[in-house]
């Protein structure tokens, strides 16, 4: 990361990538305080049932949300990439219903809830733009609920190599859709509802298929419509188009 860019601008252009702000909205996005903290991968940002005082914006790395079962068993349900606010979900909330962690090491601005609950309500176009970015997520929960459920190991891992390609070409984070996949097995396995070595077994078919190219963590796609067809892929539920107030009534 630049050491000139300011940490909050990577926010203000993730949400701007769906809900465009005027300058002087921007602005007041730039001037919240903040605490900016490197953290290390596996490092919660945010633990269930604690209560959110601070909105963690990830600047660097990537984080992920998860949830465990009563014996421990643990269920990624979100992956979140260079710009997403972390805590949106939590904004209007008094208890945190999941956890959030680093999936690497990265940098994180941690803003005080207070200030950007006020911006939203103060400032009509920040409100809209988060509660568009809100409605994304649970957009992409619902996809990642019928992958899970509903389509086969192949279809699955390929869905969510897709999804990743779209996302971080969208931020200017990939490029031609390849990418350093930021995952291990075992955790692409607890984002898929797979084991390891399904997961492992199905990378390898996937790249006997001439789907995807590996070289280390790197991740290329030969033949991109292809890999759509495969992972029935259809980019709708991200929604990346502006959603003006205009279209939302």
């Amino acid at each position: 990361m630049s050491t000139n860019r300011h940490p909050l601008e990577l926010l203000v252009r993730n949400l701007e990538l769906r809900a465009p702000l005027p300058e002087e909205d921007r602005n007041a996005v730039l001037a919240l305080s903040y605490t900016l903290r490197t953290l290390e991968p596996s490092t919660y940002t945010i633990r269930e049932a604690d209560p959110p005082k601070l909105c963690a914006v990830l600047v660097s790395g990537f984080a992920y949300r998860q949830k465990l079962t009563g014996d421990g068993s643990r269920q990624i349900v979100a992956l979140q990439i260079p710009g997403d606010a972390l805590d949106l979900q939590h904004l209007f909330l008094n208890t945190a219903d999941h956890n959030v962690q680093m999936l690497t090491r990265g940098e994180v601005a941690f803003v005080p809830r207070e200030e950007l609950q006020e911006l939203a309500r103060s400032r009509p176009a920040v409100g809209h733009a988060i509660l568009v970015k809100i409605s994304v997520e649970a957009s992409i929960f619902r996809e990642w609920l019928l992958n899970v459920g509903r389509r086969e190991s192949r279809a699955r891992l390929a869905h969510l190599l897709c999804e990743l390609a779209i996302r971080l070409d969208a931020e200017g984070l990939a490029e031609d859709y390849g990418y350093e996949l930021p995952m291990t097995q075992e955790q692409l396995a607890d984002t898929l509802g797979l084991t390891p070595v399904h997961v492992n077994r199905t990378l390898k078919t996937l790249e006997a298929e001439g789907l995807i190219i590996r070289n280390k963590r790197n991740i290329s796609f030969p033949d991109w419509e292809r890999m759509r067809g495969v992972g029935d892929f259809n980019q709708r539920y991200l929604h990346l188009e502006p959603q003006t107030p205009e279209q939302t009534i």
